[in-house]
């Protein structure tokens, strides 16, 4: 059973940085695809960040060059360093993945960016 556990949400002010992480179990980690999405009040989910099991990376246009995503396979954790934060980067941030084609999310956790 695949199992994703986010950490490293919380409260900060605007232009700091959080890290969040994403610990992966129940799936062979180096060789899935590992995205990072969020969710604001009243508004889809959408796509932050992903990560290919090569290290490709893909972002959004609203994080580029603020925000990266990184993986290390030995501790299979898949990691969002979020630098610069914005108002509008207030979320509940959640791990995806997918395994034979079905689709896998963490319990999310909340980022609060005060102005």
């Amino acid at each position: 059973q695949v199992q994703l556990v986010e950490s490293g949400g919380g409260l900060v002010q605007a232009g700091e940085s959080l890290r969040l992480s994403c610990a992966a179990s129940g799936m062979l980690f180096s060789f899935h695809t590992m995205g990072w999405y969020r969710q604001a009040p009243g508004k889809q989910r959408e796509l932050v960040a992903v990560i290919t099991p090569g290290g490709t990376t893909n972002y959004a246009d609203s994080v580029k060059g603020r925000f990266t995503i990184s993986r290390d396979n030995a501790k299979n954790t898949v990691y969002l360093q979020m630098n610069s934060l914005k108002s509008e980067d207030t979320a509940v941030y959640y791990c995806n993945t997918e395994s034979w084609g079905v689709p896998y999310w963490g319990q999310g956790t909340q980022v609060t960016v005060s102005s």
